[in-house]
């Protein structure tokens, strides 16, 4: 990560914590930054595989930007998918497995054709791109007008 990249993800954490706080009444509390998320990534992988993909992402965002976890830990990971229900061998046997960590790969390479390089990111239809956190009304007027246009 270039340091210019840094500097304005870090100039930007301000307003979304203000964001989070004034509209959805919540105080945010995020982990380390920086840190590779790659394993989180292969992870709910894994758990959608399992069918508890939703609580995995959940959960590892509730632990990533409301405790403050390092979710580039793999014993937090392997706590995180225990608590939705995995098997904790079985997640950290498949941090390693190559068919997870290639869908991980190809989603990277698919943001990277979106020219997305930062999160959250939407993408409507395969051609609308919503970037940045924004308001549910933001959102809906994108999907409304996705449909309008089917």
């Amino acid at each position: 990560m270039s340091p210019e990249y840094r500097k304005r993800i870090e100039a930007g954490r301000p307003q979304l914590y203000a964001m989070a706080r004034e509209r959805y009444g919540v105080e945010m509390n995020s982990g380390p930054f920086g840190i590779n998320s790659r394993p989180a990534l292969v992870g709910a992988k894994y758990a959608e595989s399992q069918g508890v993909g939703a609580a995995y992402h959940d959960a590892i965002f509730r632990a990533y930007w409301l405790d403050a976890q390092p979710i580039d830990h793999l014993e937090v990971l392997a706590s995180i998918a225990e608590s939705v229900g995995l098997d904790r061998q079985a997640f950290q046997a498949a941090l390693s497995d190559p068919q997870y960590m290639a869908q991980v790969t190809e989603d990277i390479e698919l943001a990277s054709a979106y020219g997305l390089s930062g999160v959250p990111a939407i993408v409507y239809e395969q051609r609308y791109l919503v970037s940045g956190a924004q308001p549910t009304s933001v959102l809906r007027q994108v999907a409304d007008q996705v449909l309008a246009q089917r």
